[in-house]
């Protein structure tokens, strides 16, 4: 069970790429150029009331609530852009004020999608104290995730098909079953999630924060997020950085594949850092420990773990905790003496505490504002495929789907042995759902702003460092590369060269060199 708020902003990032699926009647983005802007005066001319966070509804931590820097407010968005009359969303955000002379606001998104801004703000305070003496530092939840009304599917999050795969008709009717529950589920937002109309909302943001230009810090899908606002409102770019940089262009199938490489590579790395220490579980010789990790998943899914309660540990459940402990090589030691302790002693205990607190600071919210309604346990990963197939103009038909589901399952297993069933879930869950907007594949590209900062690090299992590269090559001459030669999901929390140059291109404009690097630490 996941429970709240975030522990370490490292681990905010870690959101598995495991969700549910869109509405079946979802309807297309707003087209980004939007109405004249008289239709939107009423959003771009509000206030934003900010007040202490209340516990019983943020399920936020003590000392936050008690915190006379931090606040909490909302802002109202329109739920369709091209026709703001047909109703309203009230964004959920939460503002830690600047310590010294305030410059502005610093916006930050920490991924996902599906990522909830003020539950992750309220565990990453400390991390941005430095950067918080020139801005007011300010997370939000995006529409449809935590607080700002939360989609769901109406299950448990990473619920895989049960029908295998050779199947495949079997498969496509519990993929069209689950499209039509989340459609119940999920209320009138599910049509309009997506990063164009998030785009236009961090605006209306920007406005109502009294910001002339935005600023902004986005990790992981954020930087999508990010990319997308230079192109919709390239007038109104401020200092803006991109930390562990989404594709603009792969298609969802290519995603999945991409992510399944990035974390096999990383537990490969994982394995060959265990097997030089003294006391590695797995030994001394790193390609016996990969068999042995392959096999132990193997047994645990066919002979799982039973607690007296009679719950099941899997294999599955491994993969899952992995997924999450190797975004952050800092997560490494304690990874090493949980799997220690399942392989010695069949005691899974360590593993599923290390899985609860990873599952804990994803930033997920557990009361809705406004009402005491517990946002759905699957949110973050339903709001993570429902953005995900919004932005995905690809759609396979169902006989594509049925010809080519046996050879999915075997691209992905060839991929990742560890990681390919479950990364293969998502690619599936796009199928029958409308076709995505084309905008960010097709317009998001030679942007004309000022110059703004990408992050990309050498071993991210998430978002390999050719993505860096190919977005900034597409976005133009105003991406600048910082190379991060570590490891880990994104740079600003895990690498003290990164942060350093961040921070001081946010505050005192100081942008390094493009191609410059930090090395590994």
């Amino acid at each position: 069970m996941r429970s709240t708020p975030a522990l370490t902003a490292a681990a905010v990032l870690a959101l598995t790429l495991a969700g549910l699926p869109v509405a079946a009647d979802q309807a297309a983005p707003a087209d980004p150029s939007g109405p004249a802007k008289a239709d939107l005066r009423r959003f771009y001319t509000q206030k934003i009331k900010w007040a202490a966070c209340k516990p019983d509804v943020q399920n936020l931590p003590e000392n936050i609530t008690k915190d006379k820097d931090v606040s909490c407010g909302k802002v109202t968005v329109p739920l369709d852009y091209a026709k703001p009359g047909r109703g309203t969303l009230g964004l959920a955000m939460m503002k830690i004020k600047a310590s010294g002379d305030k410059r502005g606001s610093l916006l930050v998104n920490f991924g996902g999608p599906g990522g909830a801004g003020v539950a992750g703000l309220a565990g990453a305070k400390k991390d941005f104290g430095y950067v918080g003496k020139g801005y007011d530092v300010v997370g939000f939840d995006p529409r449809g995730v935590g607080l700002s009304d939360p989609v769901s599917c109406g299950g448990e999050p990473e619920e895989d098909p049960e029908a295998a795969a050779d199947d495949a008709a079997a498969v496509l009717r519990q993929l069209r079953e689950t499209a039509a529950k989340c459609a119940k589920e999920s209320g009138p937002v599910l049509p309009y999630i997506g990063t164009v109309n998030v785009s236009r909302d961090l605006d209306v943001m920007r406005q109502a924060l009294g910001d002339k230009k935005l600023n902004y810090l986005g990790f992981s899908y954020g930087t999508r997020l990010g990319a997308v606002y230079t192109a919709q409102f390239p007038k109104k770019v401020g200092r803006v950085v991109l930390d562990g940089v989404d594709t603009l262009t792969e298609n969802v199938e290519e995603q999945g594949l991409v992510g399944a490489e990035g974390r096999q590579t990383a537990l490969d790395n994982f394995l060959l850092w265990c097997t030089k220490n003294a006391g590695c579980v797995f030994g001394e010789d790193s390609r016996a420990a990969r068999q042995a990790m392959v096999k132990l998943i193997g047994d645990l899914d066919a002979y799982p773990l039973k607690s007296m309660d009679g719950q099941e540990f899997t294999g599955q459940d491994v993969v899952s905790v992995l997924g999450t402990a190797l975004y952050s090589r800092q997560a490494w030691p304690a990874l090493s003496q949980a799997l220690g302790a399942l392989l010695a002693d069949g005691d899974p205990r360590a593993l599923l505490r290390m899985g609860g607190a990873m599952g804990d600071a994803t930033g997920q919210a557990r009361v809705a504002a406004g009402g005491r309604t517990e946002v759905p346990e699957d949110n973050s990963s339903a709001a993570l495929m429902a953005v995900n197939c919004a932005d995905d103009p690809d759609r396979p038909g169902a006989k594509r789907v049925e010809k080519e589901i046996s050879r999915l399952e075997t691209e992905f297993e060839e991929a990742s042995p560890v990681f390919g069933r479950s990364m293969l879930f998502p690619v599936l869950l796009c199928f029958g759902r409308p076709a995505g907007t084309d905008y960010i594949r097709d317009d998001v590209r030679d942007v004309d702003t000022p110059k703004f900062l990408l992050v990309g690090t050498r071993g991210d299992p998430a978002t390999p460092y050719r993505w860096t590269v190919e977005t900034a090559e597409r976005l133009g001459s105003s991406a600048v590369v910082l190379d991060n030669k570590g490891d880990g999901h994104t740079g600003y929390f895990g690498s003290k060269c990164v942060k350093d140059k961040v921070d001081a291109f946010l505050l005192y404009k100081e942008m390094p060199k493009n191609g410059s690097s930090c090395a590994a630490e």
